[in-house]
């Protein structure tokens, strides 16, 4: 995926293995991972340090990225360490493969 390009998405961040969950949605994921990494984020994830990003999914829609967004965030701790651990199981940053 270009830099530049529209693709809708939901994607989860941390700052360390089992730490502290953001989790967001965005239209361009490699540019928005690159604002959190560089502090231009959200207060949230410069307070926390949050630079990692472990998880991710592609929608055909802002308005789909969003309600799972929502729906995500209303999981339980269990529930969003178990959706990395199943794709992410290393908890590796996937920032690098977005390029």
């Amino acid at each position: 995926m270009a830099r530049g390009e529209i693709q809708p998405a939901v994607y989860v961040m941390v700052n360390w293995r089992n730490g502290t969950f953001y989790v967001g949605h965005t239209a361009n994921l490699p540019r928005r991972i690159e604002e959190h990494r560089e502090g231009r984020g959200s207060a949230f994830t410069r307070k926390h340090h949050i630079r990692r990003l472990v998880w991710y999914e592609f929608h055909d829609s802002l308005d789909d990225a969003q309600r799972r967004e929502s729906l995500i965030k209303r999981w339980s701790r269990r529930y969003k360490l178990d959706l990395v651990e199943k794709l992410n199981p290393g908890w590796r940053d996937l920032y690098h493969d977005l390029a």
